[in-house]
């Protein structure tokens, strides 16, 4: 038996040193959480992606009395750029969590079914998909969905 060992690189970073696009990109995922219906959690959400071609879609949060039948903002905003503007890829997405109170501190992670797509997009487009996870302390910037999700499970996968 051998014991393997997996190691991913990501960066935490200050407000100060992420890059102008980065930034902007946040901003408009803080401003996705007002889109958020959260009724019964009152954890709202909101994300924001920029395609290729530089336009922001955005999404939030969507819950329901039956709880399956919500939606995470990552999802939402993927969902609308898919129907908006299949031909581009998504270069990154930017996420940001707003409790009762207020933006939290440390930046939450993508739920597994929200990676899921978020690699599938990856799949698709040939390219990594930047993640910015946001919190009042300092920014999560990952190069790409793997780095949150090592082993992979997509469409090369279910190949010979």
């Amino acid at each position: 038996m051998s014991k393997l060992k997996i190691e991913i690189d990501y960066d935490f970073c200050q407000w100060s040193e992420l890059t102008e696009q980065d930034k902007q990109l946040i901003k408009h995922a803080k401003e996705a959480v007002r889109n958020s219906y959260a009724n019964y959690s009152h954890f709202h959400v909101g994300a924001a992606l920029q395609l290729h071609d530089g336009r922001i879609v955005i999404g939030a949060n969507q819950e329901n009395a039956a709880f399956p039948s919500g939606l995470c903002a990552e999802r939402a905003a993927i969902f609308a750029a898919q129907s908006q503007a299949p031909e581009q890829a998504i270069d990154a997405i930017a996420v940001a969590a707003h409790n009762e109170e207020a933006f939290l501190n440390d930046p939450i992670s993508p739920c597994g079914a929200c990676r899921q797509v978020m690699l599938e997009m990856e799949d698709r487009y040939k390219q990594n998909l930047r993640v910015l996870l946001y919190g009042t302390a300092g920014i999560y910037v990952f190069k790409s969905v793997k780095d949150l999700m090592p082993f992979a499970f997509v469409d090369e996968n279910m190949r010979k």
